[in-house]
């Protein structure tokens, strides 16, 4: 996530935060009280599901309203939950690690099931690299500390390949874009929907993915107060996005279709990506928060993060 993953121009977010206002949670209550959803979307599920409406019905009965606000990518979305100025929202693997080393009060709510397809490594057409091992000494770009970043150390360890063995470039998709079609990069390390572009619009190829490497999951998450105080309502709305989830899995072609208008792509493009989806949202487990304390001890030997941090902090409430 994160920063997790569309092909969208970042806006302003420090202007959509200050735009935000901050409410406090309430605790559950029965319906005839009043309790305010501030959600966090990008452009994905979470807009899908504005889109039609479904949740504000649910949750009308028990006294919920809701407030929408659109941002671009996983961290402010993150830094929006950390001022108290949304109660959920969607992200990749990597910005929950930073939230929580900066004192976020996250909570995990649901996850994804893994979708390793869905970032690989490129390179262009013509390179003389074939396998893994030939991207020693290579230059290749990244955005960093993302869940590519995690991929590729974990793809040099499965080929006995350093850290230190390829030179890295830290950009963000569309400069790491630019680079690799100028040729100033050998590969670049990416995810959908910029790694389907790249295939359909450059004619990149996908060196590996991460399968047998690495999950690769989305999250939703809440604040631990938000989700402690209103159980009902993330239940509600995580049973919202399984729906849309469910859907999608029957209907590839649709969700793709209304996912390109959202991200301002080609069908074509949209479709490659969709069509490499594992459908799946389900509960936190255990295994599933020891995979991101993988990833959060991984960050924090290459001193990406300033201290450690204990991915349980984050449970949500009843984890077993």
């Amino acid at each position: 996530m994160n920063a997790r993953r569309h092909f969208i121009k970042i806006s302003a977010g420090a202007a959509a935060l200050a735009a935000l206002p901050v409410l406090g949670t309430s605790p559950a209550r029965a319906a005839s009280a009043s309790r305010t959803l501030r959600i966090g979307n990008q452009k994905g599920y979470l807009t899908l599901l504005k889109g039609r409406g479904t949740l504000e019905k649910r949750l009308a009965p028990l006294g919920v309203t809701l407030t929408w606000t659109e941002f671009a990518a996983g961290p402010v979305q993150l830094e929006a939950l950390n001022v108290g100025s949304i109660d959920f929202g969607d992200v990749g693997e990597a910005p929950p690690i930073f939230a929580q080393a900066a004192g976020a009060p996250l909570a995990y709510v649901a996850a994804t099931v893994p979708r390793p397809q869905s970032e690989a490594v490129l390179v262009p057409h013509t390179s003389v690299i074939r396998s893994v091992p030939d991207l020693k000494g290579k230059t290749i770009a990244l955005n960093r500390g993302s869940n590519v970043h995690y991929f590729l150390v974990k793809l040099l360890e499965a080929h006995n390949l350093q850290y230190a063995d390829v030179n890295l470039v830290f950009l963000a998709p569309a400069d790491a874009r630019a680079a690799f079609e100028r040729g100033s990069v050998d590969a670049w390390v990416i995810w959908d929907p910029f790694l389907a572009a790249a295939q359909k619009t450059l004619n990149a190829r996908i060196l590996v993915d991460a399968s047998g490497v690495v999950g690769n999951r989305a999250y939703y998450f809440s604040s631990l107060s938000y989700a402690k105080q209103n159980p009902d309502v993330i239940k509600i709305l995580i049973d919202e996005l399984s729906q849309i989830d469910q859907w999608g899995q029957g209907n590839r072609a649709a969700l793709a279709a209304e996912l390109a208008q959202l991200w301002g792509l080609p069908d074509d493009v949209a479709n490659e990506a969709i069509g490499r989806v594992h459908f799946g949202t389900g509960p936190i487990t255990k295994a599933i928060l020891a995979e991101q304390q993988q990833i959060a001890n991984t960050f924090f030997d290459l001193k990406l993060i300033p201290k450690r941090v204990n991915v349980l902090d984050a449970a949500p409430v009843g984890l077993a």
